[in-house]
């Protein structure tokens, strides 16, 4: 039998024409896509309230359209989950759910198991938002497990240490001791400013007529910031405008607290990064920079699969 008439045959006609038309009703009549969003109202006013009580002002158009994206992308990310049933196999969801049942004094003699089933059936894992926030997070990584970021390279690191320079210059560093007066006291630091001028009395003996000060009196290697920390910016500001240079008296200088009459044992001047010295720094953030752009990039790939309503 040749192979033509091999082919000659009305089931192997009918299985060929069966599967064309299979293919050809895909085509042209294709299965619809997920429907994420859009929001309702009091999820947008949620979402502008959250904006304003860190920002401390409502967000722009651009910014609250870049809100409503994110929130999208997370509700899309956690219909994802949903559908490859994630919550069926997370220990951090199934520990949540069996607490929630025992919230809602639903536990009686039951086993563990027969309360996540039961807290399954009643679909607790769509109206906890700790359930979406932990399958949203293991989302994320299953997407960056497909679509690693790469590491960067020396090149890479050397090009962001020449763009970054003047932020990353090593602030001064000053080494101070200081005498404070709290503002009872404020009336009496003339008198005691020239006392401790005339004995030229050295910082541990002058400490003697200090009020007490909880940061502490002595300050190594401190850079503005840090000063900042223990003495409140006023402070930093007031001393850089008194110019200060080593192994002398300054001040008194006020500060959030009060006055203060300083010794500046040694100053480091500020200067250029060295690049071993923030090569960790740098290769965090290009880091964190990758990973930002491969999980958009996942993203953006996961969104062709669903009609994103805004």
């Amino acid at each position: 039998m040749s192979f033509l008439s091999r082919l000659n045959r009305p089931w192997l006609h009918f299985l060929v024409l069966g599967t064309m038309l299979y293919k050809l009703q895909g085509m042209m009549f294709p299965e619809p896509k997920p429907v994420i969003g859009p929001l309702n109202e009091a999820r947008l006013e949620a979402l502008q309230q959250q904006w304003f009580s860190s920002v401390g002002r409502l967000p722009t158009a651009e910014q609250k359209q870049r809100i409503i994206n994110a929130e999208l992308d997370r509700d899309m990310l956690f219909q994802r989950a949903l559908e490859l049933e994630l919550h069926a196999i997370d220990t951090v969801v199934y520990q949540r759910l069996i607490r929630n049942m025992h919230f809602l004094q639903m536990a009686d003699d039951k086993t563990e198991a027969q309360m996540y089933e039961e807290a399954l059936e009643m679909r607790l894992h769509l109206g906890d938002e700790v359930v979406k926030r932990r399958l949203i997070q293991v989302m994320e990584q299953l997407l960056l497990q497909a679509n690693p970021p790469q590491p960067p390279t020396e090149a890479l690191l050397l090009e962001e240490f020449a763009l970054r320079g003047e932020e990353l210059r090593r602030p001064p560093r000053y080494s101070i001791e200081h005498i404070y007066f709290n503002r009872d006291r404020e009336d009496k630091v003339g008198d005691i400013v020239a006392g401790i001028e005339k004995e030229n009395l050295d910082p541990k003996a002058a400490r003697q007529l200090s009020s007490p000060f909880l940061p502490g009196y002595e300050f190594k290697r401190q850079s503005p910031d840090q000063l900042a920390r223990h003495f409140g910016a006023a402070f930093v500001r007031n001393l850089e405008l008194e110019k200060p240079t080593e192994g002398q008296w300054v001040g008194p200088i006020r500060s959030t607290y009060g006055l203060h009459y300083v010794w500046v044992s040694a100053i480091e001047k500020s200067r250029a990064a060295q690049f071993e010295e923030v090569r960790v720094q740098l290769t965090r953030d290009l880091e964190s920079r990758a990973r930002t752009e491969a999980l958009q990039s996942a993203v953006q790939a996961l969104r062709q699969g669903y009609e994103v309503k805004i």
